[in-house]
């Protein structure tokens, strides 16, 4: 009997490498194998939140950087202020939903350059809330010199008209003079990205913003120069405390500016940086943030040490859930801290010498506790939940994910991360897996040390991400919802994932539902976008366990 073509098209069982038959929206993925485009909006998000620094196992960083690049451009023109409202969500958010604020100040940059005058409107409204930091404000303006400045001899330079000035003189009229002055004394140069100098007495002269008062006309005419520092101390506080900290000379001196006057460690000369006791003053004052990227520096120089009152103190600080709260925390920021800290080993210059120390493990067990408080208060939903971790080849590679210039790991490693936090909190209603061309065990449990996950190995080879619905299928697993981390670059399986999907629905649990949660920004998904129990979201998002628990419990 001779053979019969159409008898092989099937929408049930396709090869990965093919598209499902009707199924015009898939495309094909950087390992060969066929996924579902994400929409502008989704594409835009997962930008936001996951960035492209380090590219992938499959495209270089570049060429995502364009390739998302083009997405947002593509939205700007589409709705610029739904672009600019997604992209203050995601900055704004708590539990912080992106590890870093650079791309959604790319993005607001590109909003100003590119949109139109509502857009616009809706930028300058948003400035102040995304740039909240002197450095926010230096990599705004060098992204918006790039996009919508104009070329020079020199590089570029911004075009300056009413509006650009209106939205940075709003960075200088948001919240009381006394802080915009803090803000000020913490930072007043900084690089853009391109690496020019940035200074703030240069951004007022741009911006040239109205006083709104007496104090706020002496802040601006002491950022100016035209006003002497013992003027703008009388007014205001914030500049009192500077000015008297940066003219200590003695440890004692810095020690008592610090427990007395709670100056922040950027106030105080670098010479008293290097003195263990002005640490161990600072340890109860210090923002969140900098007590986390400092904890190595402060176990060099001995301000940290095993049973040490200092190290009780900075426990007590890390672990404070309200605390992590509201200096917005993120996971990562915690994740990075502790692999860095467990380390004992830095080069932030690689011309001079590596710094070392002798990790405290009360600091270490601190961070892992500071990175699940970071996630936010989440109770357990009781629903039955199979966690798959992609752990083929392409999540594995040496790049891994990069955050802000710094490596998170693999993608493995990070989604195991992720893993086990949906693993404590759940409990005994988690399973996970690791997938690769066949299901393997996971070491993953509710008592995963996170310490642990740095020394593990995936198992490499191809992708097949219909595994987790077939497997769960022959093992008549009764789940109520899948978690999938993943960089969706499957290819080699005989069935696509939302068919394997679609015949454990029939024939286990019609009800359950998925989550792909994506850990490197492709711009597509094995989630099928037209399939109400299917939601795609990025893999680095803090929400993602309160997200995942609602979305499962429908």
């Amino acid at each position: 009997m001779a053979r019969d073509p159409l008898a092989s098209v099937s929408t049930i069982a396709t090869l990965q490498t093919q598209r499902i038959p009707g199924r015009a929206d898939q495309v094909k993925n950087a390992a060969g194998g066929y996924a579902y485009a994400k929409d502008t909006w989704t594409r835009l998000e997962d930008f936001l939140i996951l960035g492209t620094s380090g590219g992938t196992y499959y495209v270089g960083e570049d060429k995502l950087t364009a390739d998302n690049a083009d997405v947002l451009f593509k939205a700007i023109t589409e709705d610029g202020s739904r672009v600019v409202a997604l992209l203050v969500d995601v900055s704004t958010a708590r539990p912080p939903r992106a590890p870093k604020n650079r791309p959604a100040l790319f993005a607001l940059a590109a909003a100003y350059a590119k949109g139109d005058a509502d857009t616009r409107q809706a930028t300058k409204t948003a400035l102040s809330k995304v740039a909240r930091t002197t450095d926010h404000l230096a990599m705004f303006f060098g992204y918006y010199k790039n996009l919508g400045g104009k070329a020079t001899g020199r590089g570029s330079a911004p075009v300056v008209g009413r509006s650009l000035r209106t939205a940075l003189g709003s960075w200088f009229l948001d919240g009381s003079p006394d802080d915009v002055a803090f803000r000020v004394c913490k930072a007043r140069q900084r690089k853009t990205p391109q690496g020019e100098a940035f200074n703030l007495r240069d951004v007022l002269r741009i911006a040239h913003p109205s006083a709104d008062g007496d104090q706020r006309k002496t802040l601006f005419g002491w950022i100016a120069g035209n006003i002497s520092d013992d003027e703008a101390r009388d007014e205001l506080p914030a500049v009192d405390r500077f000015l008297t900290a940066k003219a200590v000379t003695t440890v004692d001196q810095a020690v008592r500016v610090v427990t007395e006057a709670r100056v922040p460690w950027e106030f105080l000369p670098d010479a008293m940086l290097r003195e263990a006791k002005v640490w161990d003053a600072l340890v109860d004052t210090v923002g969140m943030t900098a007590l986390v990227r400092n904890l190595s520096r402060m176990t060099r120089i001995g301000t940290l040490k095993p049973m040490g009152d200092a190290t009780r103190r900075a426990v007590a600080r890390l672990t404070n859930a309200e605390a992590i709260h509201r200096a917005r925390i993120h996971p990562m920021d915690a994740w990075l801290a502790m692999r860095v800290y467990a380390s004992g080993r830095s080069q932030p210059n690689p011309r001079a010498d590596a710094h070392t120390w002798q990790p405290v493990p009360a600091i270490l067990d601190a961070l892992e506790e500071t990175y699940e408080l970071a996630f936010g208060a989440v109770e357990p939903s009781g629903k039955r939940l199979l966690v798959a971790v992609d752990s083929s080849g392409s999540m594995s590679w040496g790049g891994g994910i990069v955050v802000g210039g710094s490596p998170l790991g693999s993608p493995y490693e990070v989604g195991c991360a992720m893993a086990a936090i949906m693993a404590r909190i759940e409990k005994g209603n988690v399973h996970v897996i690791d997938v690769d061309t066949s299901v393997h065990t996971s070491k993953v449990t509710p008592r995963t040390n996170l310490r642990e996950i740095a020394s593990w190995r995936p198992s490499g080879g191809g992708t097949d991400l219909s595994l987790p619905f077939l497997w769960a299928a022959r093992e008549r697993l009764d789940v109520d919802g899948f978690l999938v981390l993943t960089d969706n670059e499957t290819w080699a399986g005989r069935q696509h994932p939302s068919q394997a999907l679609a015949a454990y629905r029939s024939g286990i649990n019609a009800n359950s539902r998925v989550v792909v949660a994506t850990l490197t920004p492709g711009g597509y998904s094995i989630g099928d976008p037209t399939d109400a129990g299917v939601l795609n979201m990025a893999g680095l998002d803090a929400s993602l366990p309160m997200v995942v628990n609602g979305f499962i419990r429908g």
